[in-house]
């Protein structure tokens, strides 16, 4: 497939919480990324084709969940639940998401920005080794994902992740 040129990138809105879990899913989940934003403690991107959403990465500008990132990355934003459609998968939508996700923290005066992926992944480490990232020097990590239960409520899962990390504005990392 060619790159997508028709895909616009924005800030997400209280507007979007219909049409993105209606594309996406999980209401909750995004309900709570724009009360986060509109708190200023994050940025929820979007990108839309033809008007519906696509993908999303929210940049999460709080102190990390995980003790080990906190200890050894303190203060660093990390990207959040990088998600793209199936059906613009490898059309480069991931690219400028992250992308423009770099581009603000970098406005914001950040000078590095991190992530984790799941072990498994290997399709997304791949990316993000493309754009970048690398992986820290220290060992896998635990991060608990939020996964919504056939009858609706809610379960933190364990997952085994690497943490990726890439220097913005030519830093290093």
């Amino acid at each position: 497939m060619s790159p997508t040129n028709d895909v616009e990138i924005r800030r997400a809105h209280a507007g979007d919480l219909l049409a993105i879990p209606a594309e996406l899913g999980d209401q909750e989940f995004f309900a709570d990324r724009v009360a986060r934003q509109d708190a200023d403690r994050g940025v929820l991107l979007l990108a839309l084709s033809d008007g519906l959403p696509v993908g999303t990465v929210y940049l999460w500008r709080e102190r990390a969940d995980e003790q080990e990132v906190r200890a050894h990355l303190p203060e660093v934003p990390l990207l959040n639940h990088v998600e793209v459609l199936a059906t613009h998968r490898n059309r480069q939508v991931g690219t400028r998401l992250v992308s423009e996700a770099e581009r603000i923290l970098t406005g914001l005066g950040h000078h590095q920005v991190a992530l984790a992926v799941n072990v498994d992944n290997t399709n997304a480490e791949r990316l993000y080794k493309r754009l970048g990232y690398q992986r820290w020097e220290h060992d896998t990590l635990i991060c608990w994902a939020e996964v919504k239960q056939p009858d609706g409520t809610r379960k933190s899962c364990p997952e085994t992740c690497y943490m990726l990390v890439k220097a913005l504005s030519g830093r290093s990392a």
